[in-house]
């Protein structure tokens, strides 16, 4: 029989060129396909390729320092994984490549950096910024925003009971006391405005005694200049009623004198290099209103009105940033508005001081300044002797533990007097303030502290020390509201006549913003 007829019209050489065309066909679009990836991830295989240099030479480094413990764990998993790695690179988009332009720290963070003052804390934010939990007694509150200033007000109210023992007589009264106090500082890129203003209001609901009442409201302005140089320009009022205990004050008066005491100053500190030089200028005007007797009657006290200049100078020499000696010398000038007083004494003079000391500013464990000099004052009347002393002045916060801060102050100064013949007193106040956090919203206060008023040899009036003790507890509870307690004791003791003594305690609600 002969061979079947073949149906396929596909002939074996015509299938074979088929194969073959396929074939490079698919050849052709698998080369396409690999070139566009291979130039999708060129960008971020070159920038990977430097930063794998700077790895090697880092390892290399670690080697030959004698870690090759520490980095030979590291190396290993990374040869294993190489081929893993760099498919992942393949597949991983690149990374578009920084523009030209742009700053690599932002112009947020660049505006913080030329700013000279710290910002004011966000006041209400949708979203608050993450941060490290906070002590609720040392958490400043957010206050309320005026323009470019923030406000943080508080208001204070207290019922107080007080006892008063001056020989033997005996006075006791509890009173209302309404204390307020603001603080106003500005957030501003250069240059800062800080007022403070604190005020007392008492009110007697039983007993018998002197209220006293009192305000004070100061301001500080700030100038960043060039070079180095720094301005401050200050104003202040302070209203207060004088204390029954004041060597000026009037005998048996039922209300004391209340004094007004407007200042203003102007302060320049320039750093030249390792010296650091300081000029201020204040001045003070006191007012004194007319005394009250327990009779009815008024006693004038225009006489003691006066206006007082001091001129300041300062050089100090940077040791380091935490340690400055430094030189200071001061002239004053006190001007009574009257020439002469009631009794015909003429009480305008001058003041003169020099001494000298160190700066001290470790952080937060320990900043201030001692320093020990002389102060001199002579007064117009020849009948009035001089008053001339040694100073040790000193003002310095320590913190020996977290949560702990002692505040010691140390002040010696020549205060002028108003009594017939007498020229005044050098007076030695130390005043210690140490402040513990109990828990984290409790915290306690304790102040004591003595002043030692020294009247000359030639004097009628004999020294005085006058002790003071108190004690406080603020429990914070919650950030706008705290509760307060306070217990206090005042002793006056006198070489010649009867000590006097006071005890006062308190518990109030403290409202702040």
């Amino acid at each position: 029989m002969g061979q079947p007829k073949q149906t396929s019209s596909v002939t074996p050489l015509r299938a074979m060129s088929r194969a073959v065309s396929f074939a490079v066909l698919g050849t052709l679009l698998l080369s396409q396909t690999a070139a566009f990836a291979q130039s999708a991830s060129s960008q971020a295989a070159t920038g990977r390729s430097a930063a794998s240099q700077d790895n090697r030479a880092t390892n290399n480094a670690a080697s030959a320092a004698g870690f090759d413990d520490e980095t030979s764990d590291n190396a290993t998993p990374a040869a294993n994984g190489a081929t893993t790695n760099a498919d992942d690179a393949e597949q991983r988009p690149a990374i578009p490549d920084a523009q030209a332009g742009d700053d690599i720290t932002g112009s947020i963070l660049d505006e913080d950096i030329r700013r000279l003052n710290t910002r004011e804390a966000p006041i209400d934010e949708t979203l608050p910024r993450r941060r490290a939990a906070g002590s609720a007694s040392t958490e400043e509150t957010p206050g309320i925003p005026i323009g470019t200033f923030v406000l943080r007000p508080s208001v204070t109210q207290s019922i107080n009971t007080e006892t008063t023992k001056d020989g033997n007589t005996r006075q006791r009264r509890a009173f209302l006391e309404t204390d307020a106090a603001a603080t106003l500082t500005s957030d501003w890129g250069r240059h800062q405005l800080t007022v403070a203003s604190e005020g007392a209001w008492q009110r007697n609901i039983s007993g018998e005694g002197e209220e006293q009442p009192s305000f004070k409201v100061n301001g500080d302005l700030r100038l960043d200049l060039p070079d180095d140089t720094t301005a401050h320009l200050t104003a202040g009022y302070n209203f207060y009623r004088e204390d029954t205990d004041d060597p000026d004050a009037i005998a048996d008066a039922a209300q004391q004198s209340d004094v007004q005491e407007f200042s203003a100053g102007a302060s320049v500190q320039r750093d030249f290099g390792i010296l650091r030089g300081t000029t201020a200028l204040a001045l003070t005007r006191s007012i004194y209103s007319d005394a009250t007797l327990a009779n009815g009657t008024t006693v004038a006290l225009s006489d003691r009105n006066q206006t007082t200049g001091t001129l300041r100078g300062r050089v100090g020499y940077e040791l380091s940033p935490a340690l400055i000696p430094f030189i200071e010398a001061t002239i004053g000038r006190s001007v009574y508005d009257e020439t002469r007083d009631s009794a015909g004494y003429e009480r305008s003079g001058h003041t003169y001081g020099a001494k000298a000391g160190v700066e001290v500013d470790l952080g937060e464990k320990l900043k201030g300044e001692v320093g020990v000099g002389y102060e001199m004052a002579d007064f117009e009347d020849s009948r009035l002797s001089s008053i001339d002393t040694a100073t040790l002045d000193a003002s310095l916060l320590w913190s020996p533990i977290r949560g702990t801060d002692v505040n010691l102050d140390l002040q010696t100064s020549i205060q002028p007097s108003t009594t017939a013949g007498e020229s005044g007193y050098v007076s030695h106040a130390l005043t210690t303030t140490v402040t513990h956090q109990l828990r984290d919203n409790l915290v306690g206060t304790m102040i004591g502290g003595v002043i030692w008023r020294d009247y000359p040899t030639d004097s009628t009036i004999n020294d005085e020390l006058v002790y003071t003790a108190a004690t406080g507890l603020t429990w914070n509870i919650n950030r706008y509201l705290d509760l307060t307690s306070t217990l206090g004791y005042e002793l006056t003791t006198r070489k010649e006549g009867s000590d006097s003594q006071q005890w006062r305690a308190g518990v109030g609600l403290k409202l702040k913003r």
